[in-house]
């Protein structure tokens, strides 16, 4: 089977999509570091934006295909405690070749609480793998 021509053909700017997560214990600072506030954590954050920007794009892109983080650009504004609900939104702002650009924030229902930019790859999931195995080796 021949690869696609243009694997983000059908991706434009203004696509977008939301992930929430409740803040746990365990995706706070002091989970990691008991002597650290009790407050949601960065890479978690990171993480939340990641996933709204993979969900925004993922149905439109061919079957086999999936993308990857490649870049991340991110602000962490405030501090978000246990139990509240953080939001994190993602939109294409631009489309590269295989590289999708994203604006992306997250909110915890009383302030926003990170912002910045993202980039995803797009790649053929089988041939990643492959080259995946080949370190492994």
């Amino acid at each position: 089977m021949n690869p696609p021509a243009n694997p983000t053909a059908q991706i434009e700017p203004g696509l977008s999509a939301t992930e929430t997560t409740v803040v746990t214990r365990e995706i706070t600072v002091a989970h990691f570091h008991p002597e650290m506030p009790e407050v949601y954590g960065t890479p978690f954050m990171i993480y939340l934006m990641e996933v709204a920007a993979s969900l925004a794009i993922q149905p439109l892109l061919p079957p086999g295909w999936v993308s990857v983080g490649a870049e991340v650009n991110v602000r962490h504004l405030a501090a978000t405690p246990v139990g509240h609900t953080v939001t994190a939104s993602a939109r294409v702002t631009a489309v590269a070749d295989r590289l999708v650009h994203f604006a992306v924030e997250a909110h915890d229902g009383d302030e926003l609480v990170g912002s910045g930019t993202h980039v995803r790859a797009v790649v053929d999931l089988a041939k990643f793998e492959r080259r995946i195995d080949n370190k492994r080796k």
